[in-house]
């Protein structure tokens, strides 16, 4: 995984470094569109697989000790709660990357 995400960070910061002198270019803008949206993916991904482990631990826990369910069903949402406002933490931020852009590349 490492090896496929370095190169893809280098090449996306070194991308504006090409840029000319004007730095409010379409091609920098959309540069930061791809990155956006490659944020997005990442943080559902990340998200969506911290999910999976919650509820895997949540249920291992649970069937090695079937009295203390109720002990753990509440840490266990609590932490999907958190998990999930990362995720729309994450969206929020690119999309507000993506606002001021669309409107600029229009």
């Amino acid at each position: 995984m490492k090896r496929v995400l370095a190169p893809l960070a280098v090449f996306l910061a070194a991308t504006p470094a090409f840029a000319q002198v004007d730095a409010a270019t379409k091609e920098s803008l959309s540069t930061a569109a791809i990155g956006a949206g490659l944020a997005i993916g990442l943080a559902a991904l990340g998200g969506s697989m911290g999910q999976g482990r919650a509820a895997a631990a949540a249920l291992e826990g649970i069937a090695r000790n079937p009295s203390a369910s109720s002990k753990v069903f509440t840490p266990f949402i609590l932490g999907l709660a958190l998990i999930e406002s990362l995720v729309l933490m994450a969206f929020l931020i690119a999309a507000g990357f993506l606002g001021p852009i669309s409107k600029i590349l229009s």
